[in-house]
């Protein structure tokens, strides 16, 4: 006889470090998030103060008190797959360790102390916890609820609690990778002169890029540093045949001043004269603002400290400035440690990014 599967129950009543701890004990990889999804639903379904709505195993936490801003606290519940470091552990050091502690189950425990604490804030609040994060962006949870429940996300100011050692990190950089392709014609390498080698015809392409200048853009005070380069290229079929194609694949990071059309059109403008003769966009995902600017932004760095920093790299902030909503990143991993075996958080980093947002929201 099956024996039913008891959904973990949290304690919301640890604190963030502590909950960080119970909620690496739940495995949650990538498509397996059930588990997860259903303890955090029950616990915030016992707080008095929520709305809560879940589509699949998003959960989505609202507070309406009437309040004229109201500000997104967003984690995502999915992990990498786990690599012998689950369950837990807490060191002498004051460290947690474990699948997840960084990427990102402290900045979800955050999250949940903040729902669990925070009855009556200063500005309304919605709590998003989604699934697939860590999957292709087709999977995001976030994207998704961005498509079918655009309300849900709706807010003025977001904050996506991904590792950032507790610095603010603002908006994040748009991402185009495209495929050039260069053509030639076939032949035996013994009589190259009978063909046309297309991996010589990449040698314009790989000029443009070693002599391009990268852009840097100032907003809202924060530097953000362009960046296009080759990153593959292919070509050739034989040892002995000269090839009749062959395909460099271009990378361009770029500041999120720019439009995602903006961007193809740079591109391909950079590379209108090196003979491609066909440019294929591979994979494409814009950048988002840093909102900096907005007084919702400048009353949570005000209560944060530290100095804004540019997000070099792509984070689902992008997804809220779609909608119209500014957003940074901030939580208590340390990034380069994400998805590592050795994976691990200070405990007194998630205490403090705690502690700093329950200032912002109840000063």
């Amino acid at each position: 006889m099956e024996t039913a599967t008891q959904t973990p129950a949290l304690d919301l009543s640890l604190d963030a470090a502590e909950l960080t701890a119970q909620l690496v004990d739940i495995p949650s990889v990538s498509r397996d998030e059930k588990a997860i999804a259903d303890a955090v639903e029950n616990a915030l379904r016992a707080l008095p103060h929520l709305t809560v709505e879940r589509d699949g195993n998003c959960i989505v936490a609202r507070t309406f008190q009437g309040h004229a801003e109201r500000v997104v606290l967003a984690g995502h519940l999915d992990t990498v797959p786990i690599a012998d470091n689950v369950p837990s552990r807490l060191d002498e050091d004051g460290v947690l360790w474990g699948c997840g502690t960084t990427d990102m189950k402290s900045g979800v425990a955050v999250q949940l102390r903040i729902a669990a604490t925070v009855p009556a804030p200063n500005r309304d609040l919605t709590f998003i916890f989604y699934d697939m994060e860590e999957i292709a962006a087709e999977f995001n949870g976030l994207g998704r609820l961005a498509e079918e429940h655009p309300d849900w996300l709706e807010g003025d100011f977001a904050v996506l609690l991904e590792s950032s050692n507790t610095e603010v990190e603002g908006g994040c950089q748009g991402t185009l990778r495209v495929l050039l392709r260069t053509e030639g014609e076939r032949a035996h390498s013994a009589r190259s002169w009978m063909g046309s080698n297309a991996i010589h015809a990449a040698a314009p392409i790989l000029a443009r890029l070693a002599s391009y200048e990268p852009r840097r853009a100032v907003i809202d005070g924060l530097e953000y540093r362009e960046g296009l380069n080759a990153v593959r290229i292919e070509g050739g079929v034989a040892g002995n045949v000269i090839p009749d194609a062959c395909t460099v694949a271009v990378n361009f990071r770029y500041a999120p001043d720019r439009g995602e059309q903006e961007a193809l059109d740079h591109v391909r403008e950079v590379f209108a004269d090196c003979g491609v003769a066909e440019m294929i966009v591979d994979d494409h995902s814009p950048g988002a603002l840093p909102g900096l600017s907005h007084p919702a932004a400048a009353a949570f760095m005000k209560a944060v400290g530290g100095v804004a920093k540019p997000k070099f790299g792509w984070t689902d902030v992008s997804r809220f400035s779609a909608l119209g909503v500014p957003a940074v990143n901030y939580g208590p991993g340390d990034p380069v440690l994400a998805h590592k075996k050795d994976e691990r958080v200070a405990v007194e980093r998630i205490l403090h990014c705690e502690e700093r947002l329950r200032s912002w929201l109840t000063a």
